[in-house]
């Protein structure tokens, strides 16, 4: 599936979610308006924004301007708009925290940087190795699953998901 995007500052809620659905999503909500479309546009990624007035600058030509304040709605816009389809294979794929593709990591490693309770009941891990940040599957991914469907998002197939650091 294709798709880089931008989400502006005030859309983080949607790019975590972009994120569990396995989609390349930056987010940065230190940067000025200037330097998101400037960033944006020599990544190649869509800008996905609420803020006409950023969509006024000269190199904010490829992006989405996002109607809803809610989540869910922003969710499916996003994906129908832009014609992304979840690939059930890619959820849960990529660092909720600084979107960096996780990496397996094995079980004894893990062991060492998780809750005991987590160290003692799961098998399989991921680690991020842009910000250190360790995944495994946990209860709260039911959650996320159903929360994604009530938004009208199909996942299919479940697929490894994280859990969390702290």
């Amino acid at each position: 599936m294709a798709g880089r995007l931008f989400a502006d500052a005030m859309l983080g809620a949607l790019a975590r979610w972009l994120r569990v659905l396995g989609l390349d999503t930056a987010y940065d909500p230190g940067l000025d308006d200037r330097a998101l479309v400037a960033l944006a546009a020599a990544e190649g990624r869509t800008i996905l924004t609420r803020d006409r007035k950023l969509l006024e600058r000269r190199l904010a030509r490829d992006h989405l301007l996002v109607r809803s304040g809610r989540v869910p709605e922003q969710l499916r816009q996003v994906l129908d708009e832009l014609a992304l389809r979840p690939d059930p294979a890619g959820l849960f794929t990529r660092c909720l925290r600084c979107n960096t593709p996780l990496v397996p990591v094995d079980a004894a490693t893990a062991r060492q940087h998780v809750p005991p309770f987590v160290a003692r009941t799961q098998e399989s891990f991921r680690r991020c190795p842009g910000c250190g940040r360790y995944y495994w599957r946990a209860t709260h991914v039911t959650r996320m699953e159903r929360w994604l469907a009530a938004a009208g998002v199909a996942l299919g197939a479940k697929a490894f998901a994280p859990g969390s650091d702290s």
